[in-house]
């Protein structure tokens, strides 16, 4: 019993200590823009990237900062060499390019500056329309992503 309790506490340690971001897709985006226009970001990341990793920790580690994008963006956690869905995207229809072992996404590609190989991760902030606002390639810190978004939200 002792060693189930102390199961319990390491699984929930985690859960307390992180908050929670409400992640959407790129097919549910257009209803919600609909329904209630806002602001959205898109981070593209991959599996493999160290930075990545690093950076949605200490994103969800800042609970000031996830709720100001819950309350204010919609939110999309883009991963550019596994995601194989079709993804319709601003009137545009893109696929998986596979490569070998590996591929990429076209929606990735179309999204960077880098046409043959994005940056990661990729901050893509867009308004309520889906004009692009702001580009940003490697680490976003949260305490400059906090800034920007204060700046974003007062436009």
């Amino acid at each position: 019993m002792k060693n189930f309790i102390i199961f319990l506490f390491l699984m929930f340690v985690p859960c307390l200590c992180l908050s929670q971001m409400k992640t959407g897709t790129f097919s549910g985006l257009e209803i919600l823009q609909k329904e209630t226009p806002k602001p959205t970001i898109i981070h593209l990341y991959t599996d493999w990237c160290s930075v990545c990793k690093i950076e949605s920790f200490q994103l969800n580690k800042s609970k000031d900062l996830v709720k100001m994008i819950n309350d204010n963006f919609y939110f999309i956690n883009f991963e550019a060499e596994k995601t194989k869905d079709k993804i319709h995207f601003q009137g545009k229809e893109f696929n998986y390019l596979p490569n070998g072992n590996s591929g990429i996404h076209e929606l990735a590609l179309a999204l960077s500056k880098n046409k043959k190989q994005p940056v990661y991760p990729l901050w893509i902030i867009l308004d309520s329309k889906q004009n692009l606002v702001y580009y940003h390639e490697g680490e976003f810190k949260p305490e400059m992503m906090k800034q920007k978004l204060l700046e974003i939200s007062a436009l």
